[in-house]
């Protein structure tokens, strides 16, 4: 659940994660004026959030005795840089590289 004043989501950055462990893992995100984000990442999972700058961002584990700190980052450590996103997914075949029209099949034509 995100708790936030209308005020901080015009100052909000955006960021993103990658659980690059074979394990689940739980993103707890603590911001200005009780800015609260906590999501469950699945391994290989990418997730994107925004949060108010110089948010600290704590990834927890299920470890043998309980509750396990893996990561500890601030939130200009996980900035989207939105060109080498799309650079990558371009390369991973899963974006389109030209900006042509999308083909509609013509049995999804209304009559």
């Amino acid at each position: 659940m995100i708790h936030a004043a209308p005020s901080d989501l015009e100052t909000t950055q955006d960021c993103s994660y990658r659980n690059t462990s074979d394990r689940m893992v739980i993103l707890r995100c603590c911001g200005s004026d009780q800015f609260f984000l906590e999501r469950v990442v699945f391994p290989f999972e990418i997730l994107a959030f925004s949060c108010p700058p110089m948010s600290e961002i704590k990834v927890w584990s299920h470890g043998l005795y309980g509750p396990e700190l893996l990561e500890t980052f601030l939130s200009e450590q996980l900035l989207v840089d939105r060109p080498s996103i799309d650079a990558e997914l371009q390369q991973e075949g899963m974006f389109p590289a030209s900006s042509t029209a999308l083909q509609t099949t013509p049995w999804l034509l209304a009559s």
